[in-house]
């Protein structure tokens, strides 16, 4: 399939959930699920298995609640930071917080700092799941504290990002502001516009496609 703008992936999303009738959270399982299992290919061979979960309010943030769940159900020690209030989280991504919780999975609140960074360098691994296809411009506010402090982590620490490096563009492949460099982004459908830009792939690293059972009728909707 080829490369999706944001209007696509929102486009993409709804029929989805309005047309086909997929349920939001169900797509949002199967991200994350797929997700954990390309994290799990990257993980292989180290010896330590400690993952940080750095999560937003938004969908991308639910799909880390998930990859959280799975990764700790294949035996790694995961830690998800909220670096949003817990008011903010959406619906679909609240629904994998509270799973998360009850599972007893540890969960720690973050929003406006907390030291971030230096909780970041005791893992061995950083999931990117701050914000996604939809941030436009520069980052300000909690989102940017949280992607500095990835950053700055990310000097001695690897970085997966979830469906995009939180703070590039997803049109243009731009970075306005603090923008995650990731090693390695698992994005969902398909790439997304923005990685074909000259340079982006230094915010994306490697990019790894996966599918969420989005249904092939939807997506042939959308090349017609």
């Amino acid at each position: 399939m080829d490369s999706l703008s944001r209007d696509e992936v929102r486009e993409i999303d709804r029929r989805a959930i309005e047309v086909a009738g997929v349920p939001g959270a169900v797509l949002m399982e199967n991200a994350g699920r797929c997700a954990a299992d390309e994290i799990e290919q990257f993980m292989a061979g180290r010896a330590a298995r400690r993952v940080a979960v750095v999560a937003g309010a938004g969908n991308n943030g639910g799909d880390g609640h998930v990859i959280a769940r799975h990764l700790n159900m294949r035996g790694a020690e995961t830690v998800t930071f909220l670096v949003a209030p817990a008011g903010r989280i959406s619906a679909d991504a609240r629904i994998n917080l509270d799973i998360l919780r009850k599972l007893g999975a540890d969960v720690r609140e973050v929003a406006g700092g907390g030291g971030l960074a230096e909780h970041l360098r005791r893992f061995d691994l950083i999931v990117d799941a701050v914000g996604g296809t939809g941030i436009r411009g520069a980052l300000r506010g909690e989102p940017a504290a949280a992607v500095e402090a990835i950053n700055a982590a990310a000097q001695s620490t690897p970085v997966v990002a979830v469906d995009i490096p939180t703070g590039l563009d997803c049109d243009t492949g731009h970075v306005d502001g603090p923008a995650v460099t990731a090693a390695m982004t698992v994005t969902f459908v398909a790439r997304k516009k923005g990685f074909d830009a000259p340079g982006a792939s230094a915010w994306t690293g490697e990019v790894r496609v996966v599918d969420i059972g989005v249904p092939a009728e939807t997506l042939a909707a959308m090349s017609d």
